[in-house]
């Protein structure tokens, strides 16, 4: 391959080109184009190319440099004290940036497995040193022996060069392994060479080092063939690269892997979800470690100026865009998403980052905001209130701006959504209210109860959260049905004149996380992947909303007796059209009355039969969870879009909007018992002890009951236990008296009961038959 044909492809993992397509044209040699590789976001490609041969003096002065310095780093007594010389003349790549014009999330499905890669020239490889059973007999050798000539000889040998590395580790030399499932890699070799490696003496480890720096030079100058890919995926898994002392040689490592074209980052994506979970784990963290020590070095002298080095971070970030999109694409996933974060992130400048992301759409503008996957919740969660709190100053100051203009006298009731509603009248007032005052949604919610006194310094507005939610989703509402099975409400299907309703529950949410209240809602979690379905609202009108891919799984989250039942078709052995009977309709009660739909044209008269099977089930779960309850949904999206609409949308993962949105169902008792404060008590009180022994020792769903019982919902803020402010207090009242709680407080009021049994049995009595939402 011409080393013009090397240079980044026009799409590359979690990032859209961004170059004009004349621009492209003659750089890439004509090869099956893939579908990108996508994450939670979508932006542009920046640089990081290889550029000219012969403008490499990045990595080739940082080889002339270690020559002279050979004896005495041999000298060193650990390879953690391996003297990497500063690097001079270094060509400075273009950073990542992204194209913030780019709304539309992209699926991740694009990057399937029977996607055809195009197929790379193999080269001859050299003959395999040593098997694996070979080597591990050396290795026992030297327990007894204590000579390591001949493992020595191995690792020389096979980290000279590409081909010798591909030659050591590839299951079989003579086979071409060109389907892209399979690296054609021994992994239980390649794991016994690298545990061994890391305990060997000290000149072993930087044979194998300076193997790496020669082997990545030549790939860097010379043709790029399939076996170089296989050399990239073994050199990655390194765990020499846990140490900083060989930051600078893994710098250049992931550069040339962030380089790749597109065809060749779809091979390792499918390679890496290949790996087994404590390797991909191993892979992921090391490269955290490697951002997070790059930001913020024990020792800044360690490595080179960051003026020198600008291009290892993005490198860094890209090659986590690989591991997190074969993670994505693994089912189960090999680890939890959240496992990608990079809490040292918390600590920098988030708004400035997105303010980066927004403002320079195809400039060369690295911000971490373009990996979203790698910005922890509690950090998206600051850049989202943040930027509704710009948004919420700018429209209070427009609003001000108007009124003086008109010579009108200012009012501060102007900066805020203030609504004003009877209980007796809360969804119809509550519905009006919204209507008449949509432009003000972004100002902060102040709420008044018509005909009570009182000023909304939280409380109310918590109140009228929890009332709302509680009528809107009873079962006699018939805006959504409950299923017990699963434990979560989904849309009713009933069709009617007016949504406005779905569209004031999708305002509710998006007034929750704009004002950061955590609402007790139980969707699953479909609805949040529908609900980022696109995650900004399509300029087209025409264009369909809340619409996503949806599986049996998704289905079974919901309604899992039918789930099961479809399940079951897709596996049935014997002949599915005699024994099951269906056609390609579907039937539904509404009010009473059963309709029937056609799942495709003329479905009454299409049998399902082992052969279309698997697309009646798709089509069915389709006209379930998108088609049956468009209008609802459509409702639903646009009412939250209305006040959530924002950028920093695009950052999250459905997982995190229902974070934002509910809380998390993660609960640390000693964290709340830490954050507590009391009114009326001491926390050396005997009743203040009493009350944390039982707790402490309460299984999960009491105090999930006791959470709920005292706040109105047993999920957590984004914030954790100290964000709720839970507090105390002192009923003095008989002892005989259940507790007591404020939800809109998150306030208990707690009796001084005697003993320890005494109020174990009164605090469970209360918590386990309060009414609702246990509002006093």
């Amino acid at each position: 391959m011409s080393e013009a044909g090397r240079v980044p492809s026009p799409a590359t993992p979690l990032v859209v080109a961004a170059a004009a397509p004349e621009e492209r044209k003659g750089k890439e040699p004509e090869r099956e184009k893939l579908p990108p590789i996508v994450s939670a976001g979508a932006g542009a490609t920046a640089g990081l190319d290889r550029g000219a041969k012969g403008q490499i003096s990045t990595l080739s002065s940082f080889i002339s440099a270690v020559s002279p310095k050979k004896e005495a780093a041999e000298n060193r007594s650990s390879p953690a004290h391996l003297v990497f010389p500063n690097i001079k003349n270094v060509r400075d790549q273009p950073s990542i940036s992204l194209d913030v014009r780019q709304k539309q999330r992209i699926s991740m499905d694009a990057s399937s497995s029977e996607v055809k890669a195009p197929v790379l020239p193999e080269c001859i490889l050299p003959i395999q040193p040593k098997t694996m059973k070979d080597f591990q007999e050396d290795v026992e050798k030297v327990k007894s022996s204590g000579d390591w000539k001949a493992v020595h000889d191995f690792y020389l040998t096979t980290f000279d060069s590409f081909p010798e590395l591909n030659a050591a580790f590839k299951k079989d030399a003579t086979a071409s392994f060109n389907t892209i499932e399979d690296s054609g890699i021994n992994a239980k070799f390649v794991n016994a060479v690298y545990d061994t490696l890391i305990n060997t003496p000290q000149d072993i480890q930087k044979t194998v080092l300076k193997g790496i720096i020669n082997s990545l030079l030549r790939e860097w100058k010379g043709p790029r063939t399939k076996d170089d890919l296989r050399a990239y995926f073994i050199l990655l898994q390194n765990p020499q690269f846990n140490n900083t002392s060989t930051y600078v040689i893994y710098a250049h490592l992931l550069r040339q892997i962030a380089t790749l074209v597109e065809a060749d980052h779809h091979f390792l994506v499918h390679w890496f979800k290949k790996l087994s979970q404590k390797r991909f784990k191993q892979l992921v963290e090391r490269l955290l470690q490697f951002i997070s020590l790059r930001l913020f070095p024990a020792k800044p002298e360690e490595f080179p100026p960051i003026t020198k080095c600008s291009w290892w971070i993005p490198s860094a970030a890209k090659v986590l865009a690989l591991l997190n999109t074969a993670n994505n694409l693994a089912h189960p996933p090999l680890i939890p998403y959240t496992d990608f974060y990079n809490s040292t992130l918390d600590h920098i400048d988030l708004m400035e980052e997105y303010h980066t992301w927004q403002n320079f759409g195809n400039s060369h503008r690295f911000s971490f905001c373009q990996y979203p996957f790698v910005i922890s919740i509690a950090a998206k969660k600051i850049i989202i209130q943040r930027d509704s709190e710009q948004q919420m100053i700018n429209i209070a100051r427009q609003s001000l701006v108007d009124k003086v203009s008109r010579r009108q006298r200012p009012d501060m009731n102007m900066l805020f959504l203030n609504m004003k509603v009877r209980r007796t009248h809360l969804v119809s007032d509550s519905l009006d209210e919204l209507t008449r005052k949509r432009a003000d949604l972004k100002k902060k919610l102040k709420v008044t109860f018509v005909g009570e006194a009182g000023l909304d310094m939280g409380g109310l507005t918590k109140e009228w959260f929890l009332l709302l939610i509680r009528q809107i989703f009873h079962p006699d509402y018939g805006m959504f049905t409950y299923h017990k099975d699963s434990h979560c409400h989904w849309f009713s299907s009933f069709k009617c004149d007016n949504y406005s309703e779905f569209r004031l529950v999708g305002i509710l949410m998006g007034l929750a996380v704009y004002n950061s209240i955590t609402l007790d809602i139980r969707f699953p979690p479909c609805c949040y992947k529908k609900l980022l379905s696109p995650p900004i609202i399509p300029s087209d009108q025409n264009i369909p909303v809340g619409i996503c891919s949806v599986t049996v799984d998704d289905l079974c989250q919901i309604m899992p007796e039918l789930a099961h039942g479809l399940s079951e078709l897709l596996s049935h052995e014997g002949n599915v059209e005699e024994d099951f009977y269906s056609t390609f309709q579907v039937f539904q009660e509404e009010f009473g009355i059963i309709k029937s739909y056609n799942l495709k044209p003329g479905g009454d008269k299409i049998s399902v039969t082992n052969q279309n099977r698997k697309e009646y089930v798709q089509l069915y779960t389709d006209f379930l969870l998108n088609k049956s309850i468009y209008k609802q949904f459509a409702a639903f999206y646009y009412g939250f879009h209305s006040v959530c609409a924002s950028n920093a949308l695009m950052l999250l993962r459905p997982e995190e909007v229902e974070i934002l949105v509910c809380g998390s169902p993660d609960l640390d008792m000693y964290a709340l018992q830490r954050s507590t404060q009391y009114d009326g008590y001491a926390k050396t009180d005997l009743t203040i002890k009493y009350f944390w022994d039982v707790v402490l020792g309460f299984p999960l769903d009491l105090q999930k009951k006791l959470l709920h019982f005292t706040t109105g919902s047993d999920r957590v803020p984004v914030g954790g236990m100290a964000d709720l402010n839970f507090k105390i207090s002192k009923n003095e009242t008989s002892t005989n008296w259940l507790p007591v709680a404020h939800t809109c407080f998150n306030q208990l009021c707690l009796p001084p009961y005697k003993s320890k049994k005494d109020l174990k049995q009164k605090l469970i009595i209360g918590i386990s038959n309060s009414e609702g939402f246990g509002l006093e």
